[in-house]
């Protein structure tokens, strides 16, 4: 059931965001008029679940219909050759003798939309009708302003989205965060964030020299940072992030996880046969100490643990409000077999946590604040994925991994619900994140036409179209190359157990 809401979700997600951008190409097309010829929700291989089209003033639907070809082989000289079809030759009730009016549809394959117009070299590679000279409502036959705009709708619609998302988030929910000036004893340090060059206590003030006060913002940021100012001991101290560091979070998917607030240790399970067990520990014992030093944190009593591995120690503990002693034999891993009370952390979490509602008119910026905190980190996330050091690009995940990651919450029965806020955030930040995979000026995508179009803008000069055709060729081929990657990438680390 869980998985059913993910897909769902995801679905639902995708389809908001696609339908919205294919819009934003399609409207100043029109505007302009340009001749759009097809229109559609997830792409349609060989049929289209639905379809419809205005023909003679009346609208026709077709479910679950055969794609048929816009050309046909015909002999001339002797030589089988491929032509676009004639479309006078056809019954008035074919679809394809009304071109003039846009096809919208829904495919099968959920995976994205597009929005095929004429006299444009696209992903369809449909180059036929380029041979023929440009037709006034081809885009090819437009000013480069206007096809600027056109190729620009889509992306300047995701943004505009995901600003107008955040701001509704922001008025009708507020933001809820953990307040780093709350983290008054610090904060927990776990292996990954001691190597990144953090210590147990710390108190964040900057990342890369700008003040933080959000504990999600600066945990995110610092994985992109150079260096991270801290108070340590009563004086501030800047340091290197430790690129060692950032590589084991990532390759442990620690991001939330590296640093924590302060919280105390209380056993709540122990392994069976464990060290925990066999020092005769019990469920609700607070480690107070570590051979009489004290250790009031967890993350004290993990490091003094690691400190002594291997070895015999005195731990000091309280139950049933009563201090006694027991001795355990730390293991080689540094542990001792037990699981801490979660409800501890928990505590701890609720104390640093603050909610602060905007009204109608300090949402508006602060969603456009938060649309370009969103677009930054994105961009920021390219300083890893292609690190050889770090090496993100190994957790990079596709369509298989972003349903995992859809949110979905466990009620008091055990049913299961969407929650709606956590959707539409990831609605947001995922319409951030196409605006900006679109721009990339690759062949293929939306910032691969900009590119040429800006370069004929500043030239004066078109690019040939044979430059156009080769170039969208080879996007495509590195664009497939790329998803067959991802997939890849997806089903291994099912069949590894990593997703």
């Amino acid at each position: 059931m869980e998985l059913t809401i993910q897909i769902f979700q995801f679905i639902l997600s995708i389809s908001i965001l696609v339908l919205l951008h294919e819009l934003g190409h399609f409207l100043p097309a029109r505007w302009f008029r340009t001749r759009a010829e097809k229109f559609f929700l997830f792409f349609d291989p060989y049929f289209s679940l639905f379809s419809m089209k205005k023909i003679n003033g009346q609208w026709k639907f077709k479910f679950i219909s055969q794609n048929l070809p816009d050309t046909e082989t015909v002999l001339i000289n002797g030589e089988r050759k491929e032509v676009p079809i004639n479309i006078e030759a056809l019954p008035d009730s074919d679809w394809r003798k009304h071109p003039e009016s846009t096809k919208y549809g829904i495919g099968w394959l959920p995976l994205g939309g597009y929005v095929k117009i004429a006299g444009m070299v696209d992903e369809s590679m449909d180059t036929e009708q380029l041979k023929k000279p440009a037709e006034p409502y081809e885009f090819r036959s437009k000013p480069a302003w206007q096809r600027l705009i056109i190729m620009l709708g889509g992306v300047t619609v995701n943004f505009f989205l995901a600003w107008l998302i955040y701001s509704c988030l922001s008025f009708f929910n507020g933001e809820t965060y953990r307040d780093l000036n709350k983290f008054e004893n610090g904060i927990g340090v776990m292996g990954s964030g001691q190597k990144m060059g953090f210590r147990n206590g710390d108190k964040i003030l900057k990342v890369d020299g700008k003040p933080v006060d959000r504990y999600e913002t600066a945990s995110l940021n610092i994985l992109f940072s150079n260096e991270v100012t801290v108070e340590r001991d009563g004086k501030e101290h800047t340091f290197t992030v430790d690129e060692d560091g950032i590589a084991e979070v990532i390759r442990q998917r620690e991001a939330k996880l590296y640093l924590t607030p302060r919280f105390k240790t209380v056993v709540d399970s122990l392994l069976p046969n464990s060290a925990a067990m066999k020092a005769g520990l019990q469920k609700g014992d607070q480690i107070v100490s570590v051979n009489g030093k004290k250790t009031e944190y967890f993350d004290e009593m993990s490091q003094e643990l690691s400190n002594n591995k291997g070895k015999p120690v005195s731990l000091g503990i309280v139950r049933a409000n009563t201090p006694t002693q027991v001795t355990a034999n730390v293991t080689k891993d540094g542990k001792l077999g037990f699981a801490f009370d979660a409800n501890e952390l928990q505590k701890a979490d609720e104390l640093v946590k603050v909610t602060r509602e905007y009204s109608f008119f300090e949402a508006i910026p602060r969603g456009f604040t938060r649309t370009i905190d969103a677009l930054t980190t994105q961009v920021k996330q390219f300083r890893i994925i292609f690190n050889s050091k770090i090496q993100g690009y190994k957790s990079v995940g596709g369509p298989i991994a972003i349903v995992k990651m859809m949110p979905v919450e466990t009620d008091a029965d055990g049913s299961f619900s969407i929650n709606w806020p956590a959707f539409w955030s990831f609605t947001a930040m995922f319409s951030v994140w196409l605006a900006f995979l679109n721009l990339i000026p690759i062949p293929g995508l939306d910032g691969g036409h900009v590119m040429f179009t800006l370069w004929e803008i500043i030239t004066g000069k078109p690019v040939p179209q044979k430059v156009l055709e080769n170039a969208q060729m080879i996007g495509v081929i590195f664009l497939l190359g790329l998803m067959l990657l991802i997939f890849g990438n997806d089903i291994f680390k099912i069949f590894t157990g990593k997703i």
